[in-house]
């Protein structure tokens, strides 16, 4: 498949992914498919992608190995993407953080803490790289020694918001900056729901802080609930503006995000810093027997029991114990493993 092709093709004007599809299927290459099409511009694609090679870029599309596996998977998955700097970023886990671009002081303060938090934990935080509560998380990641994407609602080329021109050239260097529309193109105000969805669909989590009753972060809160993602909100002051859309996304169910061990044990991870939690010293020998067992990862029952060499009804009663002693957790579908922060050395 020629790449040149392929982005002249999926550029064009009114074709979508089930177009495109339909298109490769029908014609079984993007040149003819293009060659069909009166409209269609089959330069474009030269061009782009000579300037994104002249800019140290790269165009992914969903069969290269480097394109996002998150995004593969989510409804209107993009057909191709622009990516800019460390693109192994995107094969890591990740955490989407989104706020408001008008925050309070305590905002802030949060943000810092959760971004710099997550990013000291291995997880690459994923925002928008607009002003205000974007642009902190970014810089927050990047000051922890950890790694962060930010998503961009225009092509590169573009500063924007211009004050953030140094994050621009801080990300591109020490994380990527990732998007899915052409170098050159200015944002407009469909272009920054598009990227919203990309946000969310990088991560397992989305985590919001300070929206207001009507934003773009509740709109990214929304896609990550459409794409399967958990979402997760920092509650603030009912009083407060900015707090409005956070406080309503916890009443119908949101978790809330009261501190790092909260999000961090979406991914079963423990809160960096702080030592695990020791096991009781009145553990019986069955007991210690089935955590050995359990490993770091996840084990079904009967594959528990198999390996134990005990009746299942006695693991049973063994996995029961611990999991009333908080030691371990029980999965959908009879799946176990034991508590992130559990430490088990002796």
């Amino acid at each position: 498949m020629s790449l040149e092709a392929y982005v002249s093709l999926a550029l064009t004007p009114g074709v979508g992914p089930v177009r495109c599809g339909a298109l490769l299927q029908k014609f079984g290459t993007p040149e003819a498919a293009l060659a069909s099409m009166p409209r269609a511009n089959p330069s474009s694609g030269e061009k782009i992608v000579r300037e994104i090679a002249e800019l140290g870029g790269a165009v992914l599309v969903p069969e290269d190995e480097r394109f996002p596996p998150a995004l593969r998977e989510i409804p209107d998955a993009p057909l191709l993407l622009f990516a800019l700097g460390r693109l192994e970023l995107l094969q890591r886990r990740a955490v989407a953080v989104i706020g408001s671009r008008s925050h309070t002081r305590y905002g802030a303060e949060v943000w810092r803490h959760f971004a710099g938090g997550l990013a000291r934990a291995g997880l690459v935080v994923v925002s928008g790289m607009a002003r205000g509560l974007d642009a902190i998380a970014h810089t927050a990641a990047l000051d922890a020694g950890g790694a962060t994407v930010g998503v961009l609602g225009n092509g590169f080329g573009i500063i924007y918001p211009v004050i953030n021109r140094a994050l621009y050239e801080r990300v591109a260097h020490d994380g990527c900056l990732l998007t899915e529309m052409p170098p050159g193109e200015k944002p407009h105000p469909g272009s920054f729901p598009r990227r919203n969805r990309l946000i969310s669909g990088l991560a397992r989590v989305t985590l919001v802080v300070e929206a207001r009753a009507r934003s773009g972060a509740l709109l990214t809160a929304n896609w990550a609930v459409d794409q399967g993602r958990e979402v997760l909100a920092v509650p603030g002051p009912i009083t407060s503006p900015v707090s409005v859309g956070c406080n309503r996304l916890i009443q119908p169910g949101a978790k809330p995000a009261l501190g790092l061990r909260d999000v961090l044990e979406e991914y079963r991870i423990a809160v960096p810093g702080v030592p695990g939690a020791a096991l009781p010293t009145d553990l019986m020998p069955e007991e210690r027997g089935v955590l050995d067992a359990l490993g770091e990862g996840e084990q079904q029952f009967d594959d528990i029991a198999a390996r134990l060499g005990s009746p299942s009804g006695d693991t049973l009663a063994v996995l029961t114990s611990l999991e009333i002693r908080g030691l371990i957790v029980q999965e959908p579908g009879k799946v176990f493993r034991r508590r992130s922060d559990l430490n088990t050395a002796t």
